[in-house]
């Protein structure tokens, strides 16, 4: 009885005869916060494993911007959109693509396939600048190959008429409407990235690993359901990138930067969020 009354004692729960519930349940005793990850490891870049973590989210990225596109190809394409999947269609298109694709490289990569997500864990020193670095470059190199095998598909006269699958701002909204949209939906995303892949509950529930990608790829359903007639919904830069250099119009690029800004600010107050509020390491560190 004393033990129980130890672990529970800074939680919530004052009752010893409960089981406690939550991160906050976690003591010392049973899992230990990892040091952050340095910013700059030279000896990743002799590592056969950092190459095939890079050469994983290229990958990822081609068959993410592959079939996510051409969902959205087809969707446009039609004269009637009862005829199609419609935006549910697309929405599940992108969100299973994310489930099935971080479950396959998870392992490997981690299983990030957005430098917005990258870029949040690598406020939070998840991994090092240099392989934060690394991963954003193999994950545009991908998107823009993946939009590029879809153009090459549809064709560049077809491929142009139904927008390339570019993101930008929908007719009757801002730039200031799209840039908050992109920030909440990549926020959202990135947040339960953290969540669903938080080392200290994957330390106390052993399901939790093999069902991280879940949550992470229906958070994307659910954003691209909300964002989609505003934005087209971007929440990943690469994305969007890729897509905007394969279909190379002016009114795409005149937004482009909302789908850089806005992701990027997400991450960051998810890396906060979840950082200060939800693990709350500043405090833990200092006490």
């Amino acid at each position: 009885m004393e033990g129980k009354e130890e672990d529970v004692k800074l939680g919530a729960n004052k009752f010893s005869e409960r089981q406690p519930i939550g991160t906050s349940a976690q003591t010392d005793k049973d899992y230990k916060e990892p040091p952050p990850a340095p910013l700059f490891e030279p000896g990743e870049l002799s590592s056969w494993s950092f190459y095939r973590a890079g050469i994983a989210e290229f990958i990822a990225t081609f068959l993410f911007l592959y079939i996510s596109v051409l969902t959205v190809m087809g969707v446009a394409k039609s004269p009637t959109k009862c005829g199609t999947v419609g935006i549910q269609g697309i929405a599940w298109a992108f969100g299973g693509m994310i489930f099935a694709l971080v479950y396959c490289t998870a392992g490997i990569s981690g299983g990030h396939i957005n430098p917005a997500v990258t870029f949040g864990l690598l406020l939070a020193r998840k991994l090092s600048l240099t392989r934060a670095l690394f991963y954003m470059v193999m994950q545009c190199l991908g998107a823009i190959c993946g939009a590029g095998v879809v153009k090459g598909f549809q064709g560049k006269h077809q491929f142009t008429t139904l927008g390339g699958g570019a993101n930008v701002v929908a007719h009757g909204y801002t730039k200031g409407d799209g840039l908050g949209a992109e920030i909440i939906g990549t926020f959202v995303l990135v947040t339960l990235f953290f969540s669903a892949t938080d080392a200290k509950r994957s330390a106390r529930d052993s399901h939790v690993p093999i069902l991280a990608p879940l949550p992470i790829g229906f958070a994307v359903f659910l954003v691209h359901l909300a964002t989609i007639p505003i934005t087209g919904t971007g929440i990943n830069p690469a994305r969007s990138l890729g897509a905007a250099i394969i279909y190379n119009k002016d009114h795409a690029w005149d937004d482009h930067w909302i789908f850089w800004v806005g992701p990027f600010i997400g991450a960051a107050l998810a890396a906060l969020y979840h950082q200060i509020v939800i693990r709350a390491i500043p405090f833990k560190s200092r006490s």
